[in-house]
């Protein structure tokens, strides 16, 4: 990855991520609760998708992530869509999140979002990292969308919610075999702020990411507050890249019904962030179950 890319030189200043897709599309009235979860809305509401982004970047947001974590051709294929077509969606979701940033914040950027093998199970295995590919097997599942996101022209690439380091390590070796780059992180699911979800120990993930050229970031994702810090300061001690985070704020995921079980939050976005910017990290958003006006709290604290 070259560093003098202006993009990845900015990536080391303090940055508003967005927030949660899912939930903003549920009140909307979007189906999320199967196995396209928010990918649901490329083949029902696309403009659903496009208001969500927009709301982002009116909050304050810099960088948009697409609404392809769940959307593969596998995925698409269960329910008898093309693989054409498939790739038609995938492209449907970078120009939805291209067309909010330009409507509302021209100098923002977008993020292809690549989601790992286990979301596309649908049995919760993205928090787990409970199933084993081999590296081909890997390759054929996320290269071909990689590519798609690349062609359709990205900004970034935001590779969320990984919990398997054999994952991790295909993945990054597929990176860097791509013939265009993008700056582009790994974001990381964790089991504790030691732990990657698959049981590897986090500093063994954490060094092989920071010796991948292809590597712009490192990040966790989906995760509760209460994680954040630990898990950033074991990164910087491990990395000098830009750091992810974006959790969500502690609520339980039930992969039977496929929905979110609210949990009682004694914090804000308000309350932590300044700590986890004191530990290191560059890159603040929200996953699951965050919102448009938790985007605006971290975009006003930011701004201090």
């Amino acid at each position: 990855m070259p560093t003098i890319n202006p993009i990845t030189a900015s990536l080391q200043a303090p940055v508003v991520l967005d927030g949660a897709m899912g939930t903003e599309l549920e009140k909307r009235g979007v189906k999320t609760n199967d196995a396209l979860w928010s990918a649901n809305a490329l083949l029902t509401d696309p403009e659903a998708i496009y208001a969500v982004h927009a709301s982002y970047f009116q909050a304050g947001a810099t960088i948009a992530i697409t609404d392809t974590y769940q959307a593969n051709v596998a995925a698409f294929a269960k329910l008898g869509i093309t693989h054409a077509r498939a790739l038609e969606l995938i492209k449907l979701g970078v120009q939805l999140a291209q067309r909010a940033r330009d409507d509302v914040q021209p100098n923002g950027l977008v993020a292809g979002c690549v989601g790992p093998y286990g979301a596309y199970l649908a049995n919760g295995a993205e928090y787990t990292g409970a199933y084993k590919l081999s590296p081909a097997e890997y390759d054929d599942f996320h290269a071909e969308k990689i590519q798609t996101l690349l062609a359709d022209g990205v900004d970034l690439l935001s590779v969320d919610t990984i919990p398997n380091f054999a994952e991790v390590q295909a993945l990054t070796t597929m990176l860097a075999e791509q013939s265009q780059l993008v700056p582009t992180w790994i974001s990381l699911s964790i089991k504790d702020p030691q732990t990657l979800s698959d049981g590897t120990p986090l500093a063994t993930v954490v060094e092989w990411l920071d010796h991948a050229q292809a590597v712009s970031g490192i990040g966790i994702n989906c995760t509760g507050f209460a994680n954040v810090l630990p898990a950033v300061q074991l990164i910087r001690a491990h990395s000098e890249k830009p750091i992810v985070v974006y959790p969500n704020p502690g609520d339980v995921y039930d992969p039977v019904t496929k929905t979110w079980i609210a949990v009682a939050h004694s914090q804000t976005f308000a309350d932590v962030v300044p700590e986890w910017l004191a530990a290191g990290a560059n890159i603040i958003g929200g996953c699951c179950r965050t919102t448009p006006a938790d985007i605006e709290q971290i975009a006003k604290l930011l701004k201090k």
